[in-house]
Formats: structure tokens, C-alpha cells, sequence
């Protein structure tokens, strides 16, 4: 038989056996509150990044909570993408699609797009991109006024043909030395309204339909 532990080891082998556990403790209790600060932080950055698209008088429901997952060609991406409805009294009256622009000079080019129901454009933004500094980024409105030139467009304005560069003979100006990332982001912005008009009726009777009827089918089922 194997001897019997010393009382001192077993008493040490004890203590830090609930060392252990309540160090595990502390630091599951810590992640746990660092997640939720961090989804707090990416919540409200969101909600920042919407609210400058759209006026605040245009709509009074919280656009996070209208939200749902789109994936079609025409928004760059097979995979799903959140869109954002806006309601004012009860009733659609925009929404913020996100889109990709694929062919930028460095690569994808994110952007959130936002259409009144009239099918005017509300705004455009970049969320994320890897353009050349000093160049492609000035699709940024933080480097330049540039993404604020699709305020107010639309399909017809301009016509099929205005929409691209001036450089390929549309409305859009280019950038010296850097044709090809404004070139995708136009091209971009085009797809998405296309995408709109062929898609508001169904993207605006999900907005009429609350979350819990559309879960009640499911539910039933069980």
C-alpha cells in the first residue's frame, strides 16, 4: 500500500486545489463582462454608423432590431448580409442594405447603402476597406466629401449610362492617380438600388411582419 500523505501536503494540495478553482472563477466572471462590454461597444458603433445615413426624423423605430440577412449577386456577396428597416409610424420608409464591392484596386470594399422608399439614395458609407492611403481612401468622408455625391440619386438619376466615372463617361468624378476604387464603388452603389427595385415590395412586407408571427409557424410545428 502506498503511505499515507502527509496532513501538510494534503492541507497545501487542498488550498490550492480552491486556488485554482476560484482563480477559474474570476476569470470566466471576467471574460464574461469583458464580451458584454465589447457587444455594448460594437452595438453602439453600429447604431452610430446608421444614424449617419439616415436623418433622425425619417424614422423612430431602433434599426437594429428590423433587421435581417439578404444574399444576392447584385450585393457582391453569396454569403448573408444585414439590412436595416426603417419605420416611422409603423410604416417603411427606408432601408440600409450592406454591400460589397468586390473589384476594388486592393480588394473588397464594404459599404452600407441607404434608400428612402421613393427609391432615392439616403446616404452611402464605407465600412471597410484596404485602398492605397492617400489614394483609393478617399472614399472615406473622413479624407473627402466624395461618398456624399450619391445623396439623392436613383436609378433614373442619373440615367443607366451616368452611372460610373467620368472616365468611363458617367457622372461620378475619379480620383488623380486612383480610377479603379471609385470605378467599384459606383458600380456598387448601382447594384444595390437595381437590388432595391426589384426587391422593395418583399424587403418592406418583412417590415410589416412582426418577429413573433413570423416564429409562430415554427413553433406550432414543435
Amino acid at each position: 500500500m502506498l503511505p499515507e500523505m502527509p496532513r501538510s501536503m494534503l492541507r497545501n494540495a487542498l488550498i490550492l486545489g480552491l486556488f485554482a478553482v476560484a482563480t477559474v472563477g474570476v476569470v470566466a466572471i471576467t471574460q464574461q463582462g469583458t464580451a458584454t462590454r465589447i457587444q455594448a461597444a460594437e452595438r453602439e458603433a453600429q447604431v452610430r454608423a446608421l444614424a449617419e445615413i439616415l436623418p433622425a426624423d425619417s424614422y423612430d423605430n431602433h434599426l437594429l432590431d428590423n433587421s435581417l440577412q439578404l444574399s444576392d449577386p447584385l450585393l457582391g456577396s453569396a454569403k448573408p448580409l444585414p439590412a436595416y428597416l426603417a419605420l416611422k409610424g409603423g410604416q417603411p420608409s427606408a432601408v440600409i442594405l450592406q454591400a460589397i464591392a468586390p473589384d476594388g484596386y486592393s480588394g473588397s470594399i464594404r459599404l452600407l447603402i441607404g434608400i428612402h422608399a421613393d427609391g432615392r439614395l439616403a446616404g452611402v458609407r464605407v465600412l471597410a476597406h484596404k485602398e492605397t492611403p492617400g489614394l483609393g481612401d478617399k472614399i472615406e468622408l473622413a479624407k473627402t466629401r466624395w461618398v456624399l455625391g450619391f445623396d439623392g440619386k436613383s436609378l433614373s438619376d442619373p440615367e443607366e449610362g451616368g452611372w460610373g466615372v467620368k472616365k468611363d463617361q458617367g457622372v461620378f468624378d475619379q480620383f488623380a492617380g486612383a480610377t479603379i476604387t471609385p470605378r467599384a464603388v459606383v458600380k456598387a452603389v448601382h447594384h444595390a438600388l437595381q437590388y432595391f427595385d426589384g426587391h422593395q415590395a418583399e424587403l418592406f412586407a418583412q417590415a410589416a411582419t412582426p418577429p413573433a408571427a413570423a416564429a409562430q409557424p415554427e413553433e406550432r410545428a414543435q
